[in-house]
């Protein structure tokens, strides 16, 4: 079982059809897919599954917590169910692909309290940008 489901009954959630599916696409490492995508994907799966209980069920996911909603420029919000650990963003700015990172160091605490200016500061995103290497190799 994924680790995605496993933490979805683990907190009670009724595990119908149609949210087991869409639970099983975002599982994995780096998965950062669009509403969208989760739907093409879920439809190989699940062929009578709607557009909107995609949305719904992904809007269900991140109300509990358990995948976050990532927004990187512009473009489609995507969802990345790596909501338990905490990391980071490195975003292609030629392709969109996004990968998950693990810096060392705490970034709250690079932030120091001068620049605070009174905020109660209680979580950091950070996003690094760049060219991934099969942009690069086509440029």
């Amino acid at each position: 079982m994924s680790d995605l489901l496993e933490r979805l009954r683990g907190r009670g959630w009724r595990m119908t059809a149609q949210r087991r599916v869409v639970a099983e696409v975002l599982d994995g490492d780096h998965v950062h897919l669009t509403a969208d995508e989760v739907h093409a994907r879920a439809v190989a799966k699940l062929p009578e599954i709607s557009r909107a209980t995609v949305y719904n069920t992904l809007g269900e996911m991140v109300t509990l917590g358990e995948v976050i909603e990532v927004s990187t420029d512009r473009r489609a919000k995507r969802y990345d169910p790596n909501a338990h650990r905490p990391h980071h963003h490195l975003v292609c700015a030629s392709c969109g692909t996004i990968r998950d990172v693990h810096p060392a160091g705490d970034p709250l605490a690079d932030l120091p309290s001068d620049e605070r200016f009174g905020f109660t500061v209680s979580n950091v995103e950070v996003t690094y940008r760049g060219i991934c290497p099969n942009c690069a190799a086509t440029t």
